[in-house]
């Protein structure tokens, strides 16, 4: 009902939109909503000398209102003409056009971020080490961990992505660079809007479509409504075809099947939301934009394929599906005091998502680990309440709720003074509840987590992350062509975890001992360490404690933060309590800048600038904390225009030092473990062209990344065998998942045909390859073997892609044949396994097959 009532209202506001049409029409043309907008309200992107190029793109990287010319730091920007004309409505489309973001991704809402080759794999897990890419939505920061946000982009005046540390600025989680996305603003000069919708074919999939409507309205000479809808349906193109399982012992095991599962393009998405912003002149100096977003996403099947299986094919046993919906409440206020510019910018973050993954594969691989001793069933306790051996495969449904609250005070002194100043203070915590529940259906209640019937194992925890900063920037013009800024943040990080992690503990009583939770077997793996054994009594010890030292064995400390837990084993016992388990830590930022422009038509800069990502927990008693890791950045760069303004150049060539940085990785049963690696040194080369000639408009961009450890990777932060036996990967080696090239080019011809505009636009792109994992050597669990992740998982082959469109633009109304992927490449954006030692099936995510659609537009 509640689905059905939102996907109602959607329909109602596209359709309000396009009845709206014809009472516009009587009183005469309405203006172009880019060309009309004023200056300031983030819509002055309108093309000049082109069709496709942004003409002179109004970016905000700094702060304040600039253009992208007269901006010393490496920034593309993608202007709204162009991301139109490009069709681009999700993350995985803008990044193909960013030269210095590469991302790993197992489906849609689950995405990690990378920028010039600060990578170093694993991230992403909501245990885990913050991003190191910022996202930020306006003026407010929407980085989450567990996957950046993939907002839908519709009626967007630009995306900014500036590459290397923002640490300045934009703080914590913007180490190796920043992603903003800028929505067009409320505009008062007039009543306008357009929709859109979309039709399309994938190739050996199935239908998608698409409908978006946005309406600006004028409410008075100083208010007006912004107000955007929109759903989309993505076809599905992974075919979940027949397969067994047989568990040892063989003959005389448990064979399964997946029948019930069996479904072709079992993948599709669909994706609604909204948004709305009104803005309003408080008088003529001050001017308030609160905003609301509401965005829904519903994945059904996995995103990868296992190539073992077939193309585009794989063998799951159990349901899969992603529920991902998210809202912000945000509010901007800008205004002057006296000549100083003053912006408040706060937002309330509230991000829900719940999933049913198969988890077969690592009942699978542990059947195998064990074969020695009959399987699963020879070593474990895979046990309904009766003792029968159950059928072992798994699956784990996951929920998160992720909150966030950001605020920051800022001000500006006058652009147009020799001495200028930004500083401002920043406040944000968010918090994630985390719940990971492995189920094995028909496990007995006693070998079962207490309170679970049929979890195998439990992770239920509370995370949360503050940050406090003030910052500041300071630019004094030498002489009227040469500039330095200095800038510094100062910062505070406080993060702390508590709940519960592992197997349960049989409640039962031995005889011979008397007391509860002394009975066996302790939980199905049999494990008398990890889980209800680690959880805190009464005194300060743990029940494996008492157990084996003869005590109390059923006086658990209580906890106020996580909710339904057997009991508490992550966290501090004080005052009775367990209480959160915190890291934390304080320091400086910094960023230098010379800035030298000769000429209105060439800039060159020199940079050295310092980024940082707070240190953490790890969930592990036996694993200590990890620390900051911080990335130092030196870059010269340029930006020039030549042929009249026709044709814009610019680039940066840098190194960063990487210091020990943050390494997530999946250790001993699959339990994820971060630690502070080796140092790594990037040097790099960026580069974006635009070019405009009549009818013809060019652009390419493009990126050379050359990524290395400096030291050796080692199974520890210190490298502690000289003969290199725990050497997971030695120095010199390249950092996983960024492509050592990335280029990607477009093109467009326009030609008047009578009253309309036809066009043929193309676009082509390409990425080298690169390692999936940056790991080598790894200690199987159960064998011992030595296992190359690296290899066994497989590298991430080089591709390359084209979208082609042929279509033409009349008075108000658009129409386009597309077509993407135009050879049905089978690039691949991700590799992975389900757990650490499951690498008989590593699977691989691939970019969408071969689309062929239509697209019809209407302005009124």
């Amino acid at each position: 009902m509640v689905v059905s009532y939102k996907r109602r209202m959607l329909v109602q506001l596209l359709a309000s939109a396009a009845i709206a049409s014809p009472a516009v029409a009587q009183t005469g043309t309405p203006p172009d909503p880019v060309a009309a907008a004023p200056s300031g309200t983030g819509q002055t992107d309108a093309p000049q000398n082109s069709s496709t190029t942004d003409g002179d793109i109004i970016v905000t990287a700094q702060k304040r209102d600039e253009n992208i010319q007269n901006v010393p730091i490496s920034i593309q920007a993608i202007g709204t003409r162009r991301l139109d004309q490009l069709n681009v409505s999700n993350f995985n489309e803008y990044t193909q056009l960013l030269p210095s973001v590469a991302f790993q991704s197992t489906q849609p809402g689950v995405t990690t971020v990378y920028m010039r080759g600060v990578a170093s794999g694993g991230d992403g897990n909501h245990s885990g080490s913050l991003p190191s890419v910022g996202t930020y939505l306006d003026e407010q920061p929407v980085t989450t961990i567990g996957g950046t946000l993939d907002i839908h982009i519709y009626d967007v005046a630009r995306i900014e992505s500036l590459a290397g540390p923002q640490g300045t600025l934009y703080g914590a989680s913007s180490e190796a660079g920043t992603i903003r996305i800028i929505t067009n603003k409320p505009d008062t000069a007039a009543f306008y809007g357009r929709v859109d919708g979309e039709v399309n074919s994938v190739h050996s999939g199935g239908i998608g479509y698409s409908t978006e409507g946005m309406l600006n309205i004028p409410i008075s000479e100083r208010a007006a409504l912004r107000v955007v809808g929109f759903y989309q349906r993505d076809a599905g193109f992974i075919d979940n075809v027949p397969g067994t399982r047989s568990f040892l012992p063989q003959p005389g095991g448990i064979t399964v099947d997946n029948d019930q599962f069996v479904e072709k393009d079992y993948n599709d998405t669909e994706t609604y939301g909204g948004r709305a912003a009104l803005k309003i002149d408080l008088d003529d100096n001050w001017t308030a934009t609160p905003t609301l977003l509401y965005q829904e996403q519903r994945s059904h099947g996995s995103y990868a394929f296992d190539p073992r299986v077939g193309d585009l094919q794989l063998q799951h046993f159990y349901p899969e599906y992603r529920k991902d919906r998210f809202a912000q409440a945000a509010l901007t206020i800008e205004g002057q005091l006296g000549n100083w510019d003053v912006t408040y910018a706060g937002a309330y973050l509230d991000r829900r998502a719940e999933q049913s993954t198969d988890y077969t594969d690592y009942s699978e691989a542990y059947d195998s680990l064990y074969s020695s001793v009959g399987g699963l069933a020879g070593y474990f306790y895979y046990q309904d309440a009766a003792g029968n051996t159950i059928d072992p495969r798994q699956r784990v449904i996951g929920r998160d709720h992720f909150k966030k609250t950001s605020q920051e005070l800022r001000v500006a002194s006058p652009a147009d003074q020799p001495f200028r100043i930004v500083a401002g203070g920043f406040y944000q915590r968010q918090s994630n509840l985390i719940f990971q529940d492995y189920q094995i259906p028909n496990l007995g209640p006693d070998v079962s987590v207490n309170g679970y019937p049929g979890t195998l194992w439990l992770t239920r925890q509370h995370r949360v992350d503050k940050d406090y900063a003030v910052f500041g920037e300071a630019s004094y013009d030498l002489t009227p062509t040469l500039t330095l800024t200095a800038g510094g943040r100062a910062f505070i990080y406080d993060n702390s975890l508590v709940g519960f992690f592992g197997f349960g503990r049989n409640p039962g009583i031995d005889p011979d001992d008397g007391r509860p939770y002394s009975a066996t077997p302790f939980n199905a793996a049999g494990s008398s360490q990890t889980g209800v054994a680690g959880c805190y009594l009464a005194g300060g010890g743990t029940l494996r404690d008492a157990y084996r030292n003869g005590g109390d064995t059923t006086a658990f400390l209580p906890n106020d933060d996580v909710g339904a837990i057997p009991c508490t084993n992550l966290g501090v016992v004080k005052g009775g309590k367990v209480v959160p388990k915190r890291a934390d830590g304080q320091g400086v930022t910094y960023r230098f800048n010379a800035t030298w422009k000769p000429t209105d038509l060439l800039l060159l800069y020199a940079t050295w600038s310092k980024g940082f990502r707070p240190g953490g927990i790890n969930r592990r008693g036996d694993v200590g904390d990890y620390d900051a890791d911080f990335l130092t950045n030196y870059e010269l760069g340029w930006k020039t225009t030549w042929l009249d303004g026709r044709l814009r150049v610019n680039g940066a060539v840098y190194q960063q030092n990487w210091d020990q940085f943050q390494f997530s990785f999946l250790g001993e049963n699959s339990f994820t473990v971060i630690q502070n690696g080796p140092d790594a040194r990037i040097r790099g080369i960026e580069m974006d062209a635009n070019l405009g000639v009549g009818p013809l408009s060019l652009t390419a961009s493009g990126s050379y990344t050359d990524a290395k450890t400096r030291t050796d990777l080692c199974r520890s932060v210190t490298c502690l065998n000289t003969d290199g036996e725990d050497v997971v990967t030695p120095a010199g080696e390249r950092l996983p998942i960024t492509p050592r090239f990335k280029l990607s080019g477009t093109v467009r011809y326009t030609v008047p045909i009578g009253a309309a505009k036809a066009y043929l636009q193309g676009l082509v792109a390409h990425q080298s390859s690169a390692a999936s994992d940056i790991r080598q050597r790894v200690l199987e669990t159960g064998t011992g073997r030595l296992a190359n992740p690296a290899a066994e998982i497989g590298r991430l082959p080089a591709y390359t892609t084209a979208n082609l469109a042929l279509g033409a633009e009349w008075g108000k109304y658009t129409l386009e044949l597309f077509a993407r992927n135009l050879w049905d490449e089978r690039g691949q954006i991700a590799r992975f396994v389900q757990c650490g030692s499951c690498y008989q099936r590593p699977y691989a995510v691939p970019i969408t097959p071969r689309t062929i659609g239509l697209r019809l537009g209407a302005k009124f």
